[in-house]
């Protein structure tokens, strides 16, 4: 059989990136709001945009690139994309180059679309769905497949 799934545990919890552009965003915050709510799902965030390093664009950069490669798996606001382009495509591509799953959420509640060049780069796109993101992040990260099942509960007269 293939690689190990190593199973997400308290004391082995997911390594996470979320894209940010070291500023307050209530996509990114939605995010942790949505993997909080998750019984039995531990993870560690990697990213840290409240430590916005000194320094010119290449420090940024680096600063980027050591957050992404301490993590198993990058998740992208879509929203933030349009407003930031540069800076999320270059965190994509910094993903992409240290082998990174890209797990991209749909923009919240707006009719618009993901843009090509992001589909391109995920590995998966997800609704804002706090079910189907941490299933998202569980599959890409470890491989781990969740078998759940809906209950539907059906009321007989």
């Amino acid at each position: 059989m293939g690689g190990q799934v190593s199973t997400v545990t308290q004391r082995n919890p997911i390594r996470l990136f979320v894209c940010h552009v070291w500023r307050p965003d209530d996509d990114y915050h939605r995010v942790f709001e949505y993997l909080e709510s998750a019984n039995n799902f531990f993870y560690r965030n990697t990213s840290t945009p409240e430590n916005r390093p000194q320094g010119d664009r290449e420090a940024l950069r680096e600063d980027l690139r050591k957050q992404i490669n301490d993590a198993e798996v990058v998740i992208l606001t879509s929203s933030l994309y349009r407003r930031n382009i540069d800076w999320i495509e270059f965190q994509l591509h910094c993903a992409k180059a240290f082998d990174k799953p890209v797990v991209v959420l749909e923009p919240f509640g707006a009719e618009d679309t993901i843009p090509p060049s992001v589909q391109e780069l995920a590995d998966e796109v997800v609704p804002w769905d706090q079910r189907q993101l941490v299933d998202a992040v569980k599959r890409q990260a470890r491989h781990e497949e969740t078998t759940r099942f809906d209950v539907i509960e059906f009321k007989l007269d």
